[in-house]
């Protein structure tokens, strides 16, 4: 009853200061609103047909997409020298996805894999877990990476899918730009500007269990002569999942969020944007905990808080096409709070970048940046940390160069510097190598180094993870500790890419890697100890140490064929191998021993896409989705193998009036993807239908 109490006192917290600062932000752009209403209807019209609409591109000219993550500079999706993907606003239209995680299930070498209905692993190249450690996510250059657990809350990342222009995906290192984690990929999306999104808009997506509303608002408008802004809002409650035995599970979760962005050309070389976003929500989930009296354990549904906000500002000046600089700020706050932890944190950060060109051939861009981050955790018996408020200091500075050749090839030669407060001094190089040998056919190589920072859980945090029954009279308390000496994982990969147009209507793109890890965080048993507070027991414990090592490899193959002016398809396929080994304790002899680790990711995976336009301005979708089994880490029951059937059918009469409906999960009535942990209840995702209406003005 008392956590109830309490729970119940943070959820209104919640609600009280993000709907406050939601105010402060609608508030101002009303006014913004009511002071350019003198703005013609012309200027209006203008900002409309400025916008790009990658529903008309060819495919040749999809392949030129301008993207920004490989080098942090614009250049031509056929040109970047890494493993890159790019999911376009009308991928995103037509997925019938409603939710950022599962638009990334569309990306070849990418394993999506629901947990419960608010959570997912996402990770490239193996590792896959719930906070996917080696994965580095932006959000319009903001991190949103958690220091706590490393990894995202995805349940925590969203916008109006409708204002994102595009998500890039790189599969395998980036940490050369982006710093420490972006270790085995990087996933950035970027949002479309205000003048972009000019007019209203008004949506409505309902369903029968995966999705059962979600209600979007937005709206954009005119700053003066040179500045565009939009506002939005957004509610969505989701439904339950299904329990192994076909009941509905406790997992149901609904948030707000609403937000602004303002772009302004000052001057004909300078822009200034600033956006923020603030959400709160509820989340449920059915937990069992480890207690030191009989039954030894509880079990109970859980009710999360979460909640947050951003704001963010950058600054461009635009010397020429061959020379630019960006300054850029962002504050970010994430608070959550359940039964096992209450988290606040802070981060304050500061990126600067500065690209030129040296002589014809070479161009240089470098820059620094300097990060903020301060914590404060509410400790209870089962998740604690020593000591529970914390600051963390990140520097970094980084330097790479492009050097073209009269063959058409191209060198890049780069690193990443970091001080960071856990590990110290960090230096993350690459080498990548572009060969255009005809104007079907790129070829590229690379060769780089990262690292993955420890999180604050393997550093000082303890984790009465489960209670076991011993001989004798006393319980055994089964605990995760953290260790400030661990270091961070290391990552050398070599990689392969080749991209190719065959013909006019199709274009291949395949990717090889050889990755080798070494001292990776891991867990394993150590020797027990007598322990009296709260009350007598015996303490197993799980160290954290760079206990594993070894390499992993595979292939990744995307394919998009234009069957017709009508019909596309898109394919997506992974073969993926590894060979890992972790140092334990021989709990006998006490002799430290190496144990292979089973396959704990798909060995293989692909995807299916294809989109059909209909006689009159009807549209109909189709994705199908399927993985091996496999177990996941930490030797959970396997996840057998699943095939998933999405369909939708649309109609667009006009091209600010839609309306679809679909049925996700076609085949099953339901299937695991993933594995819950030790104390969460598993969940299966079940088939659901849902409809759409979405209309701009």
């Amino acid at each position: 009853m008392c956590m109830k109490v309490i729970l119940g006192s943070h959820a209104r917290y919640l609600i009280t200061t993000e709907m406050l600062l939601l105010a402060v932000f609608m508030i101002g752009m009303l006014i913004g609103s009511i002071s350019s209403a003198y703005a013609s209807s012309a200027q209006v019209e203008k900002s409309h047909q400025a916008t790009t609409d990658l529903t008309e591109l060819s495919l040749e000219e999809l392949m030129n997409i301008e993207v920004t993550t490989v080098s942090k500079k614009p250049e031509k999706l056929s040109d970047a020298s890494a493993a890159i993907y790019v999911i376009t606003q009308e991928d995103i239209r037509r997925s019938g996805m409603t939710s950022i995680p599962e638009l990334l299930r569309m990306v070849p070498g990418l394993f999506v894999g629901h947990i419960d209905a608010n959570k997912w692993a996402i990770s490239a190249r193996g590792f896959a877990e719930r906070y996917a450690k080696k994965m580095l996510v932006l959000i319009d250059g903001r991190t949103v990476y958690t220091p706590t657990f490393s990894g995202v809350y995805w349940d925590a990342q969203g916008t109006m899918l409708d204002d994102i222009e595009r998500i890039e995906v790189i599969r395998g290192p980036g940490a050369t730009l982006w710093g420490a984690n972006a270790v085995n990929g990087i996933v950035n999306m970027i949002t479309k500007t205000a003048g972009n999104t000019q007019g209203a808009l008004i949506g409505t997506t309902f369903g029968d269990r995966e999705d059962k509303v979600i209600n979007n608002v937005r709206y954009g408008g005119m700053l003066g002569d040179d500045g565009h802004y939009r506002i939005y809002a957004k509610y969505f409650g989701r439904g339950s999942f299904d329990d192994a035995s076909g009941h509905k599970a406790a997992d149901a979760w609904h948030q707000f969020r609403g937000g602004f962005r303002i772009d302004s050309d000052l001057s004909e070389t300078d822009s200034l944007t600033i956006q923020g976003d603030a959400y709160h929500g509820e989340e449920r989930e059915t937990l069992t905990l480890p207690i030191l009296i009989p039954p030894l354990s509880e079990t109970l549904i859980d009710t999360i808080g979460v909640g947050g906000g951003n704001l963010l500002a950058r600054w461009n000046h635009a010397v020429s096409d061959n020379s630019d600089t960006k300054l850029q700020f962002y504050y970010d706050r994430t608070k959550r709070k359940n039964a096992q932890l209450g988290e606040l944190r802070d981060i304050w950060d500061l990126d600067f970048q500065h690209r030129s060109k040296c002589g014809m051939r070479q161009e240089i861009i470098w820059g620094f940046g300097y990060r903020y981050t301060t914590d404060r955790h509410d400790n209870t018996f089962w998740i604690s940390f020593d000591p529970p408020n914390r600051n963390d200091h990140l520097i970094s500075a980084f330097v790479q160069c492009d050097i073209k050749s009269e063959n058409r090839s191209r060198l890049t030669v780069g690193s990443k510097f970091e001080h960071n407060s856990y590990t110290g001094f960090e230096i993350q190089p690459n080498v990548r190598f572009l060969w255009t040998p005809g104007i079907r056919d790129t070829m590229w190589a690379s060769i780089s180094r990262a690292v993955r920072t420890p999180s604050r859980v393997e550093d000082d945090a303890r984790i009465n993870y489960d209670a076991v029954v011993i001989p004798g009279n006393l319980p055994g308390l089964v605990s995760v500790f953290g260790d400030r000496g661990v270091k961070s994982d290391e990552l050398f990969a070599y990689e392969l890419g080749w991209r190719t147009n065959p013909m006019d209507a199709l274009s291949v793109d395949i990717a090889a890697f050889y990755n080798v890890y070494n001292k990776v965080i891991a867990l394993r048993l150590g020797e027990s100890f007598f322990e009296s507070d709260p009350t007598p027991h015996i303490v197993f414990p799980i160290e954290t140490g760079n206990f594993e090592s070894g390499h992993t490899y595979g292939l990744e193959i995307a394919a998009n064929w234009s069957v017709t002016s009508k019909w596309r398809l898109a394919a997506g396929y992974e073969w993926f191998e590894q060979r890992l080994r972790i140092k334990e304790i021989d709990q006998t002899s006490g002799a430290v021993v190496s144990r292979l680790i089973e396959q704990s990711y798909p060995r293989n995976q692909f995807h299916l896409l294809s989109r059909f336009d209909l006689p009159n301005d009807m549209e109909f979708d189709a994705a199908l989705y399927g993985a091996e089994g496999f177990i996941p880490p930490l030797s959970f029951p396997r996840i057998p193998g699943y095939f998933r059937l999405d369909l939708r059918l649309g109609w667009r009469p006009t091209r600010d009036i839609e309306a679809s409906v679909g049925v996700r999960n076609v085949l099953d009535d339901r299937h695991p993807e993933f594995a819950p942990g030790l104390r969460e209840k598993a969940t299966e995702v079940p088939r659901s239908v849902y409809g759409k209406v979405m209309w701009r003005f």
